[in-house]
């Protein structure tokens, strides 16, 4: 089938494409765009389908014209989640001369490089780490630094609210000592206050810890019925394990890394029935989400590890190229991507969500937590933990 009469490329560019499928094939000098995450290393199990979902969504672009005949160029930066190299690379990135990046899945590493990009006024488009400081750091009239992704502070609260719906009040919440882990806890404990409750015990450990049955064990005896974990590792595996090899059936819920490999297949057995927030799930509920399904499979011939990083990077590559519709005259300058991102014109039918005006010179954030929903682990894969989760994501959501 031509690509152009996929239904989903088709709903994502109509109106906006139309100019540059009339014009001559590409010669024109390409736009780059960087894309900077962990490709190699620990993290790379998320890392890689955020890359595989930004280079689907720029092959499709290209091959329907691109920005008026311009291709889009990928700048690609493994930061192999680590800080001090996500710094360099992001460094080399400005350098380099990108209009904007797409990038970054830990929080720790994003932290680090943040000012890189506010300083030298390049945007930055986060579609994987949900750390809470990323977009709090400046003031958001002014800041360069945008997300696809939900935030700790909106994924906290909601797995706290379905904790509660369910009668897991007694919590025991396990966060490593990474940024990520560090605001995660300050999420959590601010989630289950406005509740008036608070954990019944808190355990805090580096990454690459292997044995955490001591630290399970007090929780137990601390009267917890619930473990909320905020790693974004293999950690959260020991943490399943452990308790399994305590015999304890407290059941374990957490933010989106539940979802990850690390996560379900390093505890095959103890993953079983975990609970996380998410906001998408690789089963073809629309159109939308099926030829998105399809059309990765396709490319990449290879399993999506991390649904959720390759589809929210996805949509961030469309929405990047709406907003450059925004500029007529192909000047690419900070300022004018930025205030392009914040004035997208038209809405686009993602995978994920539908955006319409994702971003303002306010807000920063593009989800909601109206676009969340509760995944659960089952026979090793995420599927909904709601029948009617599953019935509503007929109908992707829009922004509240």
């Amino acid at each position: 089938m031509p690509l152009l009469h996929r239904p989903l490329l088709a709903a994502a560019l109509a109106g906006l494409l139309l100019a540059p499928l009339a014009a001559p094939a590409q010669t024109a000098a390409p736009i780059k765009v960087g894309v900077i995450g962990p490709f190699t290393g620990p993290s790379s199990d998320f890392g890689q389908p955020m890359l595989n979902g930004v280079r689907l969504a720029v092959d499709e672009i290209n091959a329907v014209g691109g920005y008026l005949g311009r291709p889009l160029e990928l700048v690609i930066k493994d930061d192999r989640g680590d800080p001090d190299t996500g710094l360099r690379e992001s460094e080399q990135l400005v350098r380099d001369g990108v209009i904007a990046t797409i990038g970054f899945c830990n929080t720790g590493v994003a932290l680090k490089a943040l000012d890189v990009f506010q300083q030298k006024q390049v945007p930055l488009i986060v579609p994987c780490s949900t750390g809470t400081p990323l977009t709090a750091k400046y003031p958001a009239p002014e800041s360069y630094i945008f997300r696809t992704s939900a935030r700790d502070a909106i994924q906290a609260p909601f797995v706290v609210q379905d904790l509660v719906r369910r009668g897991w009040t007694r919590v025991a919440l396990f966060a490593d000592t990474t940024g990520y882990g560090e605001a995660g806890l300050k999420d959590v404990e601010a989630a289950l206050a406005a509740r008036n409750l608070k954990p019944v015990y808190v355990a805090r450990f580096g990454l690459g810890v292997k044995d955490l049955k001591t630290e399970l064990a007090a929780a137990r005896a601390a009267g917890a019925n619930v473990v909320f974990s905020y790693t974004v590792g293999p950690e959260n595996a020991t943490i399943a394990n452990g308790r399994k090899e305590l015999g304890w059936d407290a059941p374990q819920v957490g933010a989106w890394p539940l979802s990850f490999p690390f996560f379900i297949n390093g505890a095959p057995q103890a993953s079983e029935g975990a609970l996380m927030a998410q906001t998408f799930i690789a089963e073809p509920s629309n159109e939308r989400r099926a030829s998105f399904l399809a059309n990765y499979a396709r490319k990449f011939n290879q399993k999506m590890t991390v649904p959720m990083a390759a589809a929210q990077a996805y949509d961030t590559t469309y929405l990047l190229t709406y907003a450059l519709f925004g500029i007529r005259n192909g000047q690419f300058g900070g300022p004018a991507v930025k205030a392009a991102l914040e004035n997208i014109p038209r809405t686009y039918y993602g995978v994920v969500a539908t955006y319409e005006r994702p971003f303002t010179r306010d807000d920063k954030d593009a989800v909601t937590d109206n676009m969340l929903v509760m995944g659960k682990v089952v026979k090793g894969a995420v599927t909904f933990a709601y029948a009617e989760d599953a019935k509503r994501n007929l109908f992707v959501q829009r922004k509240r």
